[in-house]
């Protein structure tokens, strides 16, 4: 099953996804390496996910309030960190696509959110009134697909984030009532709270039935996926 999600995406998607940086809280420079005396051997592999958080910080990876797509009751549960404004969220959205549609009633991805860039606090007030009005998936499609046009990181464009989402379907002027609301605002709050209890510094941020991604890129996090899938079937039997 796995293969077949790599010949979808094809092997230029694997490689420029791999090569591509997330999204940092901050960016900071790296400093230049030291030289050494000696090369050291190559570090031994680690593995693609850690061990599941513990209960109390697996109870804060999914509220009320966040996108869940696919069946609710699906074995297998992705909890994905995004940022809309974020390059490398943009770019991981096929992969996450391909995902759900290999496993269409064994997955369920969530979506939470992390405000990491300027602009990305308003674009996530427009995609949950989009959620509220039933429209959240067309609406993150739309702002991935056009971010160039509103998500710059000097001047983000919020008025074309919202012109993006009403060519998409949402209702904008009931949108725009629901998106200063209280709900809006707590969601922004826990949001805010959960990344920094999380520690979440990177977008995108996986993890899968409890256990962080450890190893940034496309293919582990289809190993892992692929994983639990494999273990919920055997459970079944």
């Amino acid at each position: 099953m796995l293969k077949s999600i790599k010949v979808v995406l094809g092997t230029a998607l694997i490689v420029g996804l791999t090569t591509l940086g997330a999204c940092s809280r901050q960016e900071d420079p790296t400093p230049p390496a030291k030289p050494v005396d000696a090369v050291p051997p190559p570090p031994a592999p680690t593995p693609d996910a850690g061990a599941a958080i513990s209960p109390a910080l697996t109870a804060l990876l999914i509220r009320k309030h966040s996108p869940v797509l696919g069946p609710a009751n699906a074995p297998v549960t992705v909890v994905e960190f995004l940022d809309p404004a974020c390059e490398a969220c943009a770019a991981y959205a096929p992969v996450v696509r391909q995902i759900e549609l290999v496993y269409p009633q064994e997955v369920r991805v969530v979506v939470r959110f992390a405000a990491f860039h300027p602009g990305s606090d308003e674009a996530i007030r427009v995609l949950d009134a989009a959620r509220r009005q039933g429209k959240f998936e067309p609406v993150l499609d739309a702002l991935f697909a056009n971010q160039e046009e509103w998500a710059s990181h000097r001047a983000p464009n919020v008025a074309r984030a919202w012109e993006i989402a009403g060519d998409a379907g949402l209702n904008v002027a009931k949108a725009k009532r629901t998106a200063r609301d209280q709900q809006a605002e707590a969601v922004l709050r826990v949001e805010a709270e959960d990344i920094v209890a999380l520690k979440v510094e990177r977008t995108p941020t996986f993890f899968v039935n409890g256990r962080p991604l450890l190893n940034y890129g496309p293919e582990p996090l289809m190993n892992v996926v692929s994983e639990e899938v494999s273990r919920a079937r055997e459970a079944r039997k």
